[in-house]
C-alpha cells in the first residue's frame, strides 16, 4: 500500500460515524411518522366497525329513541374496546326507514363522528389531532312492525 492511500484512509477515518450522527435524527423522525400514520388508520378502522356495530344496534331496535339510543351505547362500547378515546364524538343516526310502511325495506343509517388527538395514538405530548368520520347502513326487517 502507498502512503498516499494510507494517508486517503486516515483522513476518511470517523466519516461513517459522522454521517450516521446526521441521519440518526432524520431516520427516528420517518419511523415516528410512519408509526403515527399506523396508529391513524387503526384508529379510522375502529371508527368505521363502530359504526357498522351501531347502525345494527339501531336496526334492532323498534323506535326512533330506542335506535338512537341502542347505536350510542354500542359506538361507545365498540370504541372503548378499541383503546380509541374521542375528545368529542357524536354519533347521529338517520331513521327514516322507520317510517317506511310494513312490506317495503328501510334502512337505518349511522354516522359516527370521532376526533382524536395524536397525544393518544402516539407519542405523549404530541399536538394536533385528526377528525375521523364513518357512515354505515343497515337494513330493517320489512315485516316487522314499526
Amino acid at each position: 500500500m502507498t502512503r498516499m492511500a494510507a494517508r486517503t484512509r486516515d483522513r476518511e477515518r470517523g466519516s461513517a460515524t459522522l454521517e450516521l450522527a446526521i441521519l440518526a435524527p432524520a431516520l427516528l423522525l420517518l419511523l415516528g411518522l410512519l408509526v403515527l400514520a399506523g396508529r391513524v388508520q387503526v384508529a379510522a378502522s375502529a371508527v368505521e366497525h363502530a359504526a357498522q356495530v351501531a347502525a345494527r344496534e339501531a336496526s334492532l331496535a323498534r323506535t326512533t329513541e330506542a335506535a338512537q339510543a341502542a347505536a350510542t351505547s354500542a359506538a361507545d362500547r365498540e370504541l372503548s374496546a378499541q383503546d380509541i378515546r374521542c375528545a368529542p364524538s357524536s354519533v347521529l343516526i338517520d331513521s327514516n326507514g322507520f317510517a317506511a310502511p310494513v312490506g317495503r325495506p328501510g334502512t337505518v343509517t349511522a354516522t359516527i363522528t370521532c376526533t382524536v388527538t395524536f397525544s393518544d395514538l402516539a407519542i405523549p405530548g404530541l399536538p394536533g389531532s385528526r377528525t375521523l368520520t364513518a357512515v354505515a347502513t343497515s337494513p330493517l326487517d320489512r315485516y316487522r312492525t314499526r
